[in-house]
């Protein structure tokens, strides 16, 4: 892969973004890298935590591709939308924790990158926006709908509408971030936060995602019993089996997954 740098280290995978010369833009064939290397993660049940963040200090990823965007027609920027909508479900459906380590600008695909990942890590020095609407167009990788649901509908169509590009303590202050870092410090909590996790046991962590993704999508009846379907699931784990009885003996738990 050209644009896509990916380690593992134990149960956590690192990837970042690498198109320096671009900050980071997303083009096809990122997009298409980004793809490869999230769906070979997913199928790994030795990996639980997936750190994604930018290469440089400058950008997590500046934004979709403008240089090769700008001539497209209706088909093909269908086409590419649906590209990167495809992409970031996947994401933020794969089994895997997902956190975003935003290093810098997170601007339009960048924005909406972030916002496909489960949770997300900013530095002092990052910035947020979703600023299609300058160019004449609208957010394409679903940021009109992610992040109505982060940050609320109102402020998000003042985002979008605007074109606005927000600080790191206003999006932190709206909820469209997590926590923040100095620069220096970002991968280092990300890597904590990541240990945090993996203390706990691997199904019920995994499950719990699919409840709040799928409920996020039902109303609130049909997620209750989607929750209550989910923790019957669990109770047919090693995991519970060994949570539970860790706590009686109270004792630390050796989870072993599924």
């Amino acid at each position: 892969m050209e644009n896509i740098l990916y380690k593992i280290e134990g149960p956590i995978a690192e990837i970042t973004i690498n198109r320096l010369k671009s900050l980071n833009a997303l083009d096809t064939q990122t997009l298409n890298e980004l793809d490869q290397v999230t769906k070979e993660i997913e199928q790994n049940q030795d990996i639980r935590i997936v750190i994604i963040t930018g290469a440089g200090e400058k950008a997590f990823v500046a934004g979709a591709d403008v240089s090769e965007m700008k001539d497209y027609n209706s088909l093909q920027g269908r086409t590419f939308a649906r590209l990167g909508q495809r992409v970031f479900s996947n994401i933020e459906n794969m089994p895997q924790i997902v956190i975003a380590a935003v290093n810098g600008f997170a601007l339009g695909g960048g924005c909406e990158l972030a916002m496909a990942c489960d949770i997300r890590l900013a530095s002092t020095k990052a910035k947020f926006g979703q600023p299609e609407v300058s160019l004449g167009i609208i957010p394409g990788f679903a940021g009109t709908q992610r992040l109505p649901r982060l940050v609320g509908k109102g402020i998000a169509k003042e985002i979008i509408f605007t074109g606005e590009i927000i600080s790191v303590e206003e999006a932190y202050r709206i909820g469209l971030v997590n926590k923040v870092y100095e620069p220096e410090e970002l991968l280092p909590k990300a890597m904590e936060l990541a240990q945090k996790i993996l203390k706990n046991g691997p199904c019920g962590v995994s499950l719990a995602k699919s409840a709040i993704n799928n409920g996020m999508n039902m109303d609130d009846e049909s997620a209750y019993n989607y929750e209550a379907e989910v923790i019957g699931l669990c109770f047919s784990t090693e995991d519970q089996k060994e949570g539970m009885l860790a706590f009686v003996e109270k004792r630390k738990p050796i989870f072993k997954g599924c």
